[in-house]
């Protein structure tokens, strides 16, 4: 077993026995809270057979020695024989399934059914194909491209251009399965002191986006650099004159300057009391 110092850079591995989502999730949260390390990051995703499995080993093992110490390997593989390979290696094992399965068990007076890919699978059909409805929903109401399915929309983000509507409304479709459109406010929209016409009628599925003057000149000089609709005080005038909007017209909102899409999701799903549609629930 090697035991090299290896303070500053380690390699850590996501084994999975389906598409590695849940355990690259999890194991990403962990490695987190440890400062001062770059981590090499390798995923093995259909971990499903022995001979597959024999190859891991072999990775991890060689990847010890060209390190001086083990690899981290986070695990969510269900087949024994599988395992079984990977447990034989040279490295720090974090199974996530073992960890938690025994206990549940006793506690639930069941024996688990060990079946891989539950959890990003289609075995749920109802769900998947209302996740991929509301994908398709959002790429349909993009940027105010149709109205028409505006009632049909369980949330509808507004911001000016670039704001971070369009990233976010995919996320809580892929997601959570939530029928989101987005409506840009243009330079138009700011001639009037009220809501555009084409959204007054769904006030209350309004939620707004809001971003720093100085991070908004910087996303609009990659798309336009040097134009007015880029400059500084362009974005400052449309800036001030939506959150004025927001606040006039009672529509909450959040800053998405320093915010990911995963936090700004949670935060307007919370805020606006929507139900995330997950596993089928």
């Amino acid at each position: 077993m090697t035991t090299g110092n290896c303070q500053n850079r380690r390699t850590v591995f996501y084994l999975s026995d389906r598409t590695g989502i849940t355990v690259e999730t999890l194991g990403h949260s962990l490695l987190t809270q440890f400062d001062g390390i770059k981590w090499r990051k390798i995923g093995i995703p259909f971990l499903d057979s022995e001979e597959k499995a024999r190859a891991a080993a072999e990775q991890i093992n060689l990847t010890a020695q060209q390190d001086g110490c083990r690899p981290l390997v986070f695990s969510t593989l269900i087949n024994p024989a599988v395992r079984a390979w990977i447990e034989q290696a040279d490295c720090a094992i974090y199974d996530f399934f073992e960890s938690f399965i025994d206990s549940m068990e006793k506690e639930l007076g069941q024996q688990s059914s060990h079946a891989v890919g539950r959890s990003h699978g289609v075995n749920n059909n109802a769900s998947y194909t209302k996740r991929i409805a509301a994908v398709n929903f959002a790429q349909t109401n993009d940027d105010g491209i149709s109205a028409k399915s505006f009632a049909e929309a369980d949330i509808i983000l507004v911001g000016v251009s670039r704001s971070g509507k369009t990233p976010t409304c995919l996320y809580l479709a892929l997601q959570y399965g939530i029928y989101a459109a987005n409506y840009p406010l243009t330079e138009e929209d700011m001639d009037s002191s009220s809501l555009p016409s084409i959204i007054k009628p769904f006030k209350d599925k309004l939620f707004g986006l809001t971003i720093t003057a100085e991070q908004l000149h910087k996303i609009r000089q990659e798309r336009k650099p040097n134009s007015r609709y880029s400059s500084l005080s362009q974005c400052q005038q449309e800036l001030q004159w939506q959150e004025s909007l927001y606040r006039r017209e009672r529509i909450p909102f959040i800053d998405t300057t320093a915010t990911s899409i995963e936090e700004m999701a949670t935060i307007i799903l919370n805020r606006s009391g929507l139900k995330r549609q997950l596993y089928g629930e």
